[in-house]
């Protein structure tokens, strides 16, 4: 059904498939969502995708907060060799601590964010410090002025992507966080890719009023490693297109602690995020996000307890909030960059927004929808 329905948005001509279908799924009365795949009812073009059980022991799983692989449920979609989709395979409360990192820990100096650009350092030191008591107090209201958290559009970690050049480089690194690391390692070899290293990482933040352009992830060095997603909040409709945005796209829901992999021919496709949705539960959070931690965590174990002061602020973020971590592998074992010449060693987005776009009444001209 979805591909019919996508088939039947792209008949006309002026516009490319992707680009059309992007557009659909970005307005804000497009109620139809019938060809949207849900792979919680998996059929149709939904396949059973055979993950690598043996990789990675249940105690190494419960370290990363996660269900021992033999209980994930993995799909992949015909047509789309290398993507694999795998429902929320968190432990319960395990997805509030990496909210709670991208919220508080993984915007923090030396790692890059979208204020970085306009603003003094010295004021985006402390963005969960500077945001906590408006967030906890913020009300339903559009028109209350957002805190510096609710601002934040993207961070990067590791090697930090430059907006401009589209490209990494060795002498703009800061060291990768160990805990998301571990966990990448561990959904990476559970997928058939043992040896993944997690170099790169872009987080994004999202509202309801934003949307991710059409890109295609191919800065990295080493393209035979996987791009891992990891969503958590609101939901959204994501679209996997293909090598060309001639190709029409598959639309697909994105849940909170659903992991996407893309890797082999999957790996180099079109994609976007044209639109972020209330979770499908009519509730203000998922309820796969209302247990805590369990009191006693495995020895190892990467996950830690939150507050519930440090919560409570993390959901009232993510009442009307997305937040997206894509991790990468930016060089194959042993490689080395390109010496670089007349380059600037920390080149940035030439915008705030990068390709994170989000309709705001208060810009005077309309964002473009598609990178």
């Amino acid at each position: 059904m979805a591909k019919m329905a996508a088939a039947a948005l792209t008949r006309e001509g002026g516009e490319d498939a992707f680009r059309r279908l992007f557009r659909f799924y970005r307005q804000r009365d497009a109620s139809d969502l019938r060809g949207v795949v849900d792979f919680s009812v998996p059929g149709g073009q939904v396949v059973r995708s055979q993950l690598s059980i043996s990789s990675v022991s249940d105690q190494d799983a419960y370290r990363a907060g996660l269900q021992p692989v033999s209980q994930w449920k993995a799909y992949g979609l015909k047509g789309y060799p290398g993507f694999i989709f795998i429902l929320n395979p968190f432990l319960p409360g395990c997805q509030r601590h990496w909210v709670k990192q991208c919220l508080k820990l993984y915007p923090q100096k030396p790692n890059v964010c979208n204020l970085d650009l306009h603003m003094a350092p010295e004021k985006t030191i402390d963005l969960w410090g500077q945001s906590k008591e408006q967030l906890k107090k913020k009300g339903s209201s559009k028109w209350e002025p957002r805190s510096l958290l609710e601002k934040l559009r993207w961070v990067t970690l590791g090697y930090h992507y430059n907006w401009d050049t589209k490209k990494y480089s060795a002498n703009h690194h800061t060291p990768f966080p160990s805990d998301l690391a571990f966990l990448s390692e561990q959904v990476a070899a559970a997928c058939g890719f043992r040896g993944f290293q997690a170099q790169a990482g872009i987080l994004n933040y999202y509202h309801f009023d934003s949307s991710l352009g059409i890109h295609v992830d191919e800065s990295e060095l080493d393209h035979s490693r996987p791009l891992l997603s990891f969503s958590f909040g609101q939901s959204s409709i994501f679209l996997l297109g293909g090598l060309k945005r001639e190709e029409a796209p598959t639309a697909m829901f994105m849940h909170s602690g659903d992991i996407m992999v893309m890797s082999g021919f999957s790996r180099l496709l079109y994609h976007a995020v044209p639109r972020v949705l209330p979770n499908p539960e009519g509730t203000a959070l998922p309820s796969c996000l209302d247990q805590g931690l369990s009191s006693d965590l495995p020895v190892g174990s990467v996950i830690e307890h939150s507050s519930d002061e440090d919560w409570q602020v993390c959901a009232k973020y993510l009442q009307s909030s997305r937040i997206n971590m894509t991790i990468r592998q930016v060089l194959a074992e042993g490689q080395k960059f390109p010496e670089e010449s007349g380059t600037k060693g920390k080149g940035q987005a030439p915008s705030e927004d990068g390709h994170h776009q989000e309709n705001s009444r208060t810009k005077r001209h309309k964002p473009n929808t598609d990178s």
